[in-house]
């Protein structure tokens, strides 16, 4: 009997450990010998951030740092410049530790299995490194793959011309990185892997436990592959802030998802900007943009709520894909924002493009050019102290492929036409100089437009017109490119072929070119 009781007893005891204590502690160090472990000759590190998801910390002169601690947190070190953290066998950077003791609730995938008690000292190793202030980082929108197969597109047509890739610290993934079955995590990871740089992740829409009652739970699989959907970290004079920016279910009417914040949220980043220098650049990532013109796609409030916490920083960029086209948004006053100097939101083209459609090019990949025209692709933002510059990387194309031109192929000498020469600018934006000319004659602006890219919508009609069917999926149907320019057609020009160049400066200055033809011909009596 008293057996029984002690046992009773110890159970009560170990159940009370685990759910009365509310602080955790520890040390960031430096972990000499890599071994994850720290030991008595490692010291710790000063003034290091370290984040419960909410409240953010400082270590103390001896590294040490402690923190409040509720049933379900995340506690994550905030990766300081010249430092470095390690990655785990499949390059994922391993700086938190997931504190569940009673793991995930039960849901259609499986989320964090039961964490018990935390460790007594909860430390975080770094690796100090050299880290300049000139850097570049590779960015993925929506690798969206919804089947095995889509994953050997993802691989094949995106993976294999990035493989083994040099000069690159890191790389990240803006959501949706698989669609909606999440037992695709694995596969999606072991394809990025090969990139073979540290790989950072968001959580998308499509990355949901939908079964999920709260947003707080919505993300418990992605917790559980990838670790917190909340998290920053610094690489030069630069700070990434990752944000999971979806509200699920939607706060409107339980259905569906909304873009926004959640309280806690919005208290990270102020928590968090506490001690982020005002002159850095500050870039956030997420996955839905910040506005979209067709809808009300993100929660106002929350909108204003993240401007007024970065007010007092003169130096930002957020990162957001889900659109499955590729823009430029600028929010002024009018918007909300509260500088001068507009905030820049690059809404980033993706690597699914059209959700792997259109006809299958010649290595049986779906060319899956975006409905707006921009081809499927990643993007390189090059850092150089608290500024940026951004190129876009066609897949399986030359760099230097930056605008489609399109234009009749044959034309009536003499006859005036309704067609004219369009020049799709990939990075482009309006108010951008778009310039063309024909035969070597003299430089004439373009008009921009907002317009259907003439170019995707032939790709379409050729999917309605054909009278065989085409092998592939057909390709969704065309929006408004947002990077759209026009220039007329002269006929009054001799019979024959006729070169159009076009040059396009981008909004850092880079200039970039390409050309196309078309053909004269008397009319036809």
């Amino acid at each position: 009997m008293m057996k029984t009781y002690f046992i009773i007893l110890s159970a009560i005891l170990l159940t009370l450990g685990v759910t009365a204590q509310n602080k955790i502690s520890g040390y960031v160090y430096h972990d000499l010998n890599q071994n994850g472990k720290k030991e008595r000759r490692e010291k710790g590190i000063e003034n290091v951030a370290v984040t419960n998801g909410e409240q953010v910390v400082l270590t103390n002169e001896d590294g040490n740092y402690e923190l409040p601690l509720g049933t379900d947190n995340i506690i994550s070190v905030i990766k300081p410049s010249g430092y470095t953290v390690a990655t785990d066998k499949n390059n994922l950077p391993q700086f938190f530790y997931n504190y569940k003791p009673n793991g995930s609730p039960e849901l259609k995938f499986k989320g964090v299995s039961p964490t018990g008690n935390p460790p007594r000292s909860l430390d975080f190793g770094l690796i100090e490194t050299e880290e300049t202030n000139s850097f570049t980082a590779l960015v993925f929108g929506d690798p969206q793959v919804y089947t095995l197969e889509e994953i050997e597109y993802f691989k094949k047509g995106i993976i294999s011309g990035v493989e083994g890739i040099k000069n690159i610290p890191f790389g990240i993934s803006l959501g949706d990185l698989v669609g909606n079955d999440l037992s695709l995590f694995n596969p999606y990871i072991t394809a990025v892997k090969k990139i073979g740089v540290p790989w950072y992740n968001i959580l998308g829409n499509h990355d949901l436990n939908f079964d999920a009652k709260t947003d707080k739970m919505s993300d418990e699989t992605f917790e559980a592959h990838f670790g917190p959907a909340n998290y920053a970290f610094n690489y030069g004079k630069v700070h990434f802030i990752v944000l999971d920016n979806i509200l699920y279910p939607d706060t409107r009417d339980s259905e569906g998802y909304w873009g926004g914040f959640r309280e806690d949220q919005l208290n990270f980043i102020a928590n968090d900007l506490e001690h982020v220098p005002k002159d850095h650049l500050i870039v956030l990532a997420f996955h839905i943009p910040l506005r979209e013109p067709d809808g009300d796609s993100f929660r106002d409030e929350d909108r204003a709520k993240l401007f007024r916490l970065l007010k007092d920083y003169p130096n930002t960029l957020s990162l957001s894909a889900h659109t499955h086209i590729q823009k430029q948004n600028f929010f002024t006053k009018s918007d909300g924002w509260l500088r001068e100097q507009p905030h820049h939101e690059y809404n980033v083209g993706t690597t699914s493009g059209d959700w792997y459609s259109g006809k299958l090019d010649d290595i049986g990949i779906p060319i899956s050019t975006m409905r707006d025209g921009t081809p499927k692709g990643y993007a390189f933002i090059h850092f150089e102290n608290n500024k940026y510059t951004i190129d876009y990387k066609v897949a399986g194309k030359p760099k230097d492929y930056q605008i489609e031109v399109f234009a009749p192929k044959v034309v009536a000498k003499g006859r005036n036409t309704k067609a004219g020469i369009y020049a799709n600018f990939f990075m482009g934006k309006e108010g951008d100089s778009v310039m063309y000319r024909i035969d070597n004659g003299d430089w004439k602006p373009m008009k921009y437009v907002r317009e259907f890219d003439p170019a995707y919508a032939a790709l379409v009609n050729e999917w309605d017109t054909n009278p065989k069917l085409m092998t592939g999926r057909r390709s969704s149907n065309p929006v408004i490119s947002t990077h759209l320019w026009r220039g007329t057609i002269p006929t009054k020009l001799e019979v024959g072929i006729h070169r159009i160049d076009i040059k396009a400066t981008d909004m850092f200055g880079k200039e970039h070119s390409a050309s196309s033809s078309y053909r004269l011909e008397d009319p036809k009596q």
